[in-house]
């Protein structure tokens, strides 16, 4: 090709992009805002985020009000320990958070998973080898929607990080109920045996470490019922790391839909 002509296409290609940023500019992922870049929030919804991080209890992530020092259980995992071996979530479960997670789940917004992934790839443990795993929809509900959400954010974690990725290593083997309204108790029933791990991928699980993703943790029957058959199938460890987390002192969300 002609040098001039690349040039010239250069700058077609650079005029379009111009044109596009003009007609379609960067809008935040929370109130639809113009913002100078893809995937930044405006001022206003980045203030009402509230981001999580230490301290916080060593098996769940609930955070404590003063740090108790390393390895601190909060009561709930002292009393019933988890099977997932830790727990992060970017920030908390309010008006932005669920707002972001409801497009991306019901409003054909894939593109959220890029913004939220971001915002969780602090969360990855560093230097690690761990398999990179979503926490799996069934069938139907991907049939549904078109895609599940925590694949999605799944894939884009991996690519950023370089961890191996398995988008179906773990099956969902029949659909649950809602679990909205339950106790501990009955969610952790609601969900038992509903999850699975193929025979033929245990063999390259045997001693690994999973990092299961999903987009939003109520309780973490779900979580837990993952990692059981992660670990039943000769996984190491299983930790979760999700884009938000419903605080205990907070009323359980109604909007949830009652799939984690």
């Amino acid at each position: 090709m002609h040098p001039a002509f690349s040039i010239a296409l250069g700058r077609c290609a650079e005029m379009g992009q111009g044109m596009l940023a003009f007609a379609l500019p960067p809008r935040c992922p929370g109130c639809g805002a113009v913002t100078p870049d893809d995937h930044r929030f405006c001022l206003d919804c980045w203030s009402q985020l509230v981001f999580l991080g230490e301290p916080c209890c060593a098996g769940c992530g609930e955070p404590f009000d003063h740090d108790p020092g390393p390895g601190a259980r909060c009561g709930a995992c002292l009393r019933d320990r988890p099977m997932i071996d830790g727990m992060g979530a970017a920030v908390a479960y309010g008006d932005i958070a669920r707002r972001i997670a409801l497009k991306l789940k019901y409003a054909g917004r894939p593109g959220l998973a890029e913004t939220i992934a971001r915002q969780m790839i602090r969360l990855v443990p560093p230097g690690g080898d761990a398999i990179v795993a979503p926490v799996p929809l069934h069938r139907w509900r991907i049939w549904r929607r078109g895609y599940n959400q925590s694949a999605l954010i799944a894939r884009a974690i991996a690519s950023k990080q370089r961890l191996q990725l398995e988008l179906d290593l773990v099956q969902r083997r029949r659909a649950t109920p809602i679990l909205r309204g339950m106790g501990p108790a009955a969610r952790a029933k609601a969900v038992r045996g509903a999850f699975a791990v193929a025979p033929e991928r245990r063999e390259g699980l045997k001693g690994r470490s999973v990092l299961l993703i999903d987009d939003v943790y109520t309780t973490g029957a779900t979580a837990n019922a993952c990692a059981r058959a992660l670990k039943r199938a000769g996984a190491a460890d299983v930790r979760l790391i999700c884009w938000a987390r419903v605080l205990r002192d907070e009323a359980e969300p109604i909007d949830i839909q009652g799939e984690r």
